[in-house]
């Protein structure tokens, strides 16, 4: 029998009296990889901050690994990297090593450390300051910060806005490693709709309400989405006939 990882009933939240979300149902299963997607303001990151407790929602009920939230102590099976990193201080007197290893909880595994660095191709970087880093860079430090604990649940807020080309596709790859022979179960959000249907197994399609939800292959075939999006957007959103799925 399938495992909830997360699951959401009726949902609603609002903002100074206006609605934020409307009545949102949807479930994450163990081992899936689910995108996030909708236009700015559509409620992407609030979400997000509703299932982890950091916003409480004005109506319905949220359980995280089969426990409802308000029960839910098991913090360390998450891994969470914010859209924005307005609350890092850039005087904290701490190196990119020892903020990777911040509130992990567990003893220093130095090949782990070693590995996720060199993931985020920062292990140069270990020994610097993170307020001297620039903001890719302690993007990429915050990245290895959610990796190194290996989290069962992992959840992207927009989590390349600040990479390279060539890093943001490095990062979607182990995305896609962590998921499909690790198990982990991943949470991407990102308004760049384009690029989920490559790696993503489900797609949450938000605009304050769930446009759609369900496989890419059911997307695709969608005359719903085919009239909301046109189809040629459609079709290079799904990515069904320019991959093979492996």
């Amino acid at each position: 029998m399938p495992v909830n990882i997360i699951r959401t009933e009726k949902l609603t939240f609002c903002y100074d009296g206006i609605e934020v979300l409307q009545d949102i149902s949807f479930a994450v299963q163990k081992g899936d990889y689910l995108g996030v997607a909708g236009p700015n303001g559509s409620g992407k990151s609030t979400l997000i901050k509703n299932i982890l407790g950091i916003l409480p929602p004005r109506e319905g009920s949220i359980s995280l690994f089969g426990q409802p939230l308000a029960d839910f102590r098991q913090w360390d099976k998450i891994g969470y990297l914010p859209q924005r990193l307005a609350a890092l201080n850039n005087h904290f007197p701490g190196t990119v090593r020892e903020i990777v290893q911040l509130g992990v909880g567990r003893k220093e595994n130095i090949q782990n450390i070693k590995q996720v660095l060199q993931m985020m191709d920062i292990e140069h970087l270990s020994s610097r300051l993170i307020g001297e880093l620039s903001y890719g860079e302690q993007q990429r430090a915050m990245l290895a910060r959610a990796l190194y604990g290996k989290p069962e649940l992992l959840i992207l807020d927009e989590p390349t806005t600040a990479l390279d080309p060539q890093t943001r596709d490095n990062f979607y790859l182990l995305t896609q490693e962590l998921n499909r022979h690790q198990g982990t179960t991943i949470i991407l959000i990102t308004h760049d709709t384009g690029v989920l249907g490559n790696y993503a197994r489900h797609l949450l399609y938000l605009d304050k309400k769930i446009v759609f939800s369900g496989t890419f292959e059911d997307f695709c075939t969608s005359p719903d989405m085919a009239g909301f999006f046109g189809q040629a957007s459609q079709h290079i959103i799904c990515h069904q006939h320019d991959r093979s799925i492996v």
